[in-house]
């Protein structure tokens, strides 16, 4: 993280993501869900309360990307952002999730359902939008 006018900024930008693993602190293992990365960092949501404060040392363990070891740099309602500690190893395991594991994760903006006209043939709503197109 670089400091420019004493604002912390990222070095690297984060893709979106959804991958599933946990967080070990200390003897405590909470379940989590990445929601973005990037090779110095990442952005988890928790599904449980995670004892640890900004700056724990803390393991990242998930079956696409194996286990990653970081500091806790930022918390907030339920998130957590997670600063990677700079090793090729690390590097390496994130480089190869995004070659071989990661598909673009887009918003769903609205599920709608079918609906049925009067000769019962069901067909998707004029303004039906389920993800955004690139």
């Amino acid at each position: 993280m670089t400091r420019n006018l004493k604002i912390t900024a990222r070095k690297a930008d984060r893709k979106n993501c959804r991958v599933f693993g946990h967080v070990k602190y200390l003897n405590s293992q909470v379940d989590a869900r990445i929601l973005n990365l990037s090779p110095t960092g990442a952005a988890l949501e928790m599904k449980g309360p995670l004892h640890a404060a900004s700056g724990s040392k803390v393991r990242i363990e998930a079956e696409n990307l194996g286990v990653l070891e970081g500091v806790i740099r930022w918390k907030h309602n339920g998130r957590v952002g997670i600063q990677f500690d700079v090793n090729s190893n690390a590097r390496a395991q994130i480089s190869s999730y995004f070659r071989f594991f990661h598909k673009e994760m887009r918003p769903v903006l609205a599920v709608r359902p079918l609906v049925r006209t009067a000769s019962n043939v069901e067909r998707t709503p004029h303004l039906a939008t389920s993800t955004l197109k690139s």
